[in-house]
């Protein structure tokens, strides 16, 4: 089996190699940026929440090249995504609705990066060249787009010396998919990819951006992060999503606060009847899932990952009965690695499909994997696909 190393490393050549050959001409540098599995704390972000997710050691990597133009060219290996095909667009001509497909990913986050530098900036820099190639799942739940952002805007800040600290690029990578992709997404995705530390999750307060590394020692604690990709695809931008945050935002509106973060348990229940019963389960997941997230970090703190089994439960039942994102695919995934003995499992991402995580015993992975191989096909699921992820560090340059 070759190693994340080696593997990593072929990744990386793969990606300077690809440049040379769609463009013509040395890239300036490689960058990379992670995938990302949330431990716990499911569509909390854009509602001034917590989250706590882990980067992964499935990573995006992308080759760059300075244009002396205003033309901007993206490619990927993905056939899936690209088509294997270089799109061109202008530097100065991206707006929403002006992109579609893979390509609004990376050329968003040029059009963030540029707002948030402001009009001084915006006529000193010249286009570019990226060639992307990645490991992380596509659709799976594991924010491969987020790791195409992050690692373009990493690779754009450095090779533009952009005036940007390290929150306005966060925030220029979330403008490119809300307002460019279009998906109504938070700051998780990107914060995991762009600042986590190995060996570590990242505790984030996504009312400030705050952020804390919280201790994740999986191996000294004899466990494993199994995620179970159900292939069965989502997208963020479709209704499904933003249904669910349209709801939250009127169950703040209704109850007279900012964000669903203002409401505690108790001034939830007090304020039902003026809810809708959908808006008010709806409502019930953000709130309790707030508390779940505070109480994993302080287990995590005091006894380790051993103890935060039941809280990943708990979570999961939440997303499946109040918040209504789970899938039938992503519920045997839960239920089959717990009847293989998990110490703990959830479905992860925001849902409609994608994957679940489960917690398990080092030498129970293989019988946790088989199990869920054979509930899949006696359900007359697709098979799934399962590996170990570690918690892995944040978006980086690779090499010059």
């Amino acid at each position: 089996m070759e190693s994340p190393t080696s593997a990593a490393t072929n990744l990386g050549e793969e990606a300077a190699a690809g440049f040379r050959e769609r463009f013509g001409h040395e890239p300036d540098g490689v960058w990379s940026a992670p995938g990302r599995v949330n431990l716990i704390g499911e569509h909390t972000d854009y509602n001034e929440g917590f989250v706590l997710p882990i980067a992964i050691d499935q990573r995006t990597w992308v080759a760059v090249g300075r244009r002396h133009d205003r033309l901007v060219r993206v490619a990927s290996t993905s056939s899936s995504t690209s088509g294997d095909t270089v799109v061109e667009h202008g530097l100065d001509d991206i707006a929403h609705g002006s992109v579609d497909g893979w390509s609004a990913y990376p050329l968003g986050t040029a059009w963030g990066l540029l707002q948030a530098a402001g009009d001084t900036e915006l006529g000193s820099v010249g286009g570019f060249d990226a060639y992307f190639t990645s490991d992380v799942p596509l659709g799976a739940g594991l924010s491969s787009s987020a790791a195409i952002e992050c690692a373009l805007a990493t690779a754009l800040v450095d090779l533009w010396r952009l005036p940007l600290d390290s929150d306005r690029v966060l925030r220029a990578t979330v403008q490119a998919e809300n307002i460019i992709v279009g998906a109504p997404t938070g700051i998780l995705d990107q914060s995991a990819s762009l600042f986590s530390r190995a060996g570590h999750a990242l505790f984030i307060d996504c009312r400030d951006s705050s952020r804390e590394s919280i201790p994740f020692p999986l191996t000294e604690a004899g466990l494993r992060l199994v995620v179970i990709d159900t292939r069965v695809k989502h997208a963020h931008a479709d209704g499904g999503y933003g249904d669910r945050r349209a709801a939250c935002e009127e169950a703040a509106r209704v109850l007279g606060v900012a964000a669903l973060r203002d409401v505690s348990p108790e001034a939830l229940e007090e304020g039902r009847e003026r809810l809708d019963e959908v808006i008010y389960r709806r409502a019930r997941h953000i709130v309790t899932e707030d508390a779940r997230v505070q109480q994993t970090v302080a287990l995590l703190r005091s006894q380790g990952p051993r103890s935060i089994g039941e809280l990943l439960l708990a979570s999961h039942a939440s997303m499946r009965d109040d918040f209504e994102i789970s899938v039938p695919e992503l519920d045997t995934a839960v239920e089959t690695s717990m009847a293989a003995g998990a110490i703990g499992a959830r479905m992860t991402g925001g849902g409609f499909g994608g994957s679940a995580i489960a917690l398990v015993d080092a030498e129970r992975v293989e019988e946790l994997t088989e199990a869920i191989g054979v509930a899949f096909a006696k359900a007359g699921f697709e098979e799934p696909v399962t590996f170990v992820v570690t918690p892995a560090g944040g978006a980086r340059r690779e090499s010059r």
